[in-house]
């Protein structure tokens, strides 16, 4: 369904993306996992057209995205829900306002059937009788609901996560994890998740793939990733800072503070 081939992406001269080569197939469930600033959110943005690449393809179901017009682009998104790190709600509208922005500028839908969309999407995300509430009033974790209510209201077969968990609390975490998987096995949707959060990769990703300077590091099932002996990935995986890193960084510090500190 998802396939990219030598896909390269480079901003003022710096290599974000170099030479990647993956294929997502129909109902996969996939984690994308790396350091920050190592290309994951931009990988996850040429999927779904809203970045163009330096050269290489991106294929979906067979239909190679690059170079398309925006008219044409549109048509593609139509297959895909995106989940925003921030959930990206407008905070003019009430819930059902943001859920049904989409449908309302792209679908010819009347007012009743935008609304039975809208409340099987809160249905799903379970936050049923939530329509008339302001963003403001939501949880954080609330928020990240009704981002996904917004994603799969037009009935997707893949949906994008950027960064699900960032600024949850662990239990918070945990529900969003749950809820993700049950969208994955109710609407059986193609999942692919970019995330720091080891047990959202874990319990998400039947396949794993880790980016590192711009290169697919390591790809595969979990219980492999989990178990590599490969330096770079079990540092990842474990949290441990590099050593060298932390000396460069100590020495770039005022002198005054890293006396201070020390």
């Amino acid at each position: 369904m998802i396939e990219t081939r030598h896909l390269r992406k480079t901003f003022k001269g710096q290599t974000v993306l170099d030479d990647i080569n993956i294929r997502i197939e129909n109902g996969a469930s996939v984690a994308i996992i790396g350091r920050s600033g190592g290309g994951k959110s931009v990988l996850l943005k040429h999927l779904i057209g809203l970045m163009q690449p330096d050269s290489g393809e991106i294929l979906i179901d067979g239909e190679n995205i690059v170079g398309m017009d925006e008219r044409q682009l549109l048509r593609v998104r139509r297959h895909f829900g995106m989940v925003f790190q921030n959930a990206a709600l407008f905070d003019s509208m009430t819930v059902a306002e943001n859920i049904a922005f989409g449908l309302r500028r792209h679908e010819h839908l009347t007012e009743g059937e935008i609304a039975k969309k809208v409340c099987f999407a809160l249905e799903v995300v379970d936050l049923p009788g939530t329509q008339n509430k302001q963003p403001a009033e939501l949880s954080g974790g609330m928020r990240k609901r009704v981002g996904l209510a917004r994603a799969i209201v037009y009935e997707p077969r893949i949906v994008l996560y950027d960064e699900p968990t960032t600024g949850l609390d662990p239990v918070v975490s945990d529900s969003i994890d749950e809820l993700m998987l049950a969208v994955r096995d109710r609407l059986h949707v193609t999942t692919v998740v970019v995330t720091h959060d080891m047990r959202t990769a874990r319990r998400l990703g039947q396949h794993i793939m880790m980016l590192y300077r711009g290169k697919i590091h390591a790809n595969g099932p979990p219980d492999e990733i989990f178990n590599s002996l490969d330096p770079i990935v079990r540092q990842f995986v474990d949290g441990v800072a590099d050593s060298r890193e932390s000396m460069v960084m100590q020495s770039e510090l005022p002198t005054a503070f890293v006396r201070k500190v020390g």
